[in-house]
């Protein structure tokens, strides 16, 4: 591809309606995927000599709707590399957000802080300052209340926390069975859940694609948004409440 010149540029700036395309392509999901797919579809045919679709199926996007939906969903994917075989480990899974996030830690050497989440979930908050002010990931921590101006996944939820879910989790559908250490029933408890709603969900993004638009830790959520959107059966909106 050419080098875009600093003319080409300028000319398009003038262009109003160009600036508004560009401004809505780059806040839609659906533009990026397609960006992202097209040329990998087309460089796999050329290489096998044959033509058609090389995706099984577009891409499914779900709004999730609460705190304990996001915190699966990220559990679920950095897990994807362990139930596949690939890695061993959460923390060694190439590819995933665990990884550079230990990673991070561990060449800030400030190991010992992720370790301070045992003790519960505000000694792992106040252990946890600046841990991931210089990460390039969203933080899974909040701190905007306490040192920070970056804006993270969760308040109160430190990364330590989010390391001991996966860590559990990992074990729960590796072995079958899993302990639910003191800390672990904190985390629970501070998500207003527990450690069986916890596994039904994760059970339920294993067992393949979601129905409808919308996840939601409890049916309440749901029904919530169901009436501002004026949608009259929950069935419309479908969703992965297990509660």
């Amino acid at each position: 591809m050419a080098p875009v010149s600093e003319e080409w540029v300028q000319a398009r700036l003038k262009d109003a309606r160009w600036v508004a395309t560009a401004r809505e392509r780059l806040q839609s999901l659906s533009w990026f995927m397609k960006c992202l797919k097209e040329p990998l579809s087309r460089l796999a045919n050329r290489e096998e000599q044959t033509r058609g679709a090389f995706f099984e199926g577009r891409f499914k996007s779900v709004a999730i709707l609460d705190e304990e939906s996001l915190l699966a969903t990220c559990a679920y994917i950095d897990l994807n590399p362990v139930a596949a075989g690939i890695a061993e480990v959460p923390e060694a899974s190439a590819h995933t957000s665990i990884k550079q996030r230990v990673e991070h830690v561990q060449e800030e050497g400030r190991t010992e802080d992720l370790n301070a989440a045992q003790a519960g979930s505000v000694a792992g908050s106040t252990a946890a300052a600046g841990l991931e002010e210089g990460l390039w990931l969203c933080p899974v921590e909040d701190r905007r209340r306490l040192d920070s101006s970056r804006e993270g996944m969760i308040e109160g939820f430190s990364l330590g926390n989010y390391l001991l879910l996966v860590e559990y989790t990992g074990r729960l559908f590796r072995e079958g069975k899993a302990a639910i250490s003191g800390e672990l029933a904190g985390v629970f408890e501070r998500l207003g859940s527990n450690a069986e709603n916890w596994q039904a969900r994760l059970q339920k993004l294993a067992a393949g694609r979601l129905l409808g638009r919308f996840c939601a830790a409890s049916r309440a959520r749901l029904r919530e948004v169901a009436e501002r959107l004026g949608v009259h059966h929950l069935a419309n909106l479908g969703g992965c409440a297990a509660r």
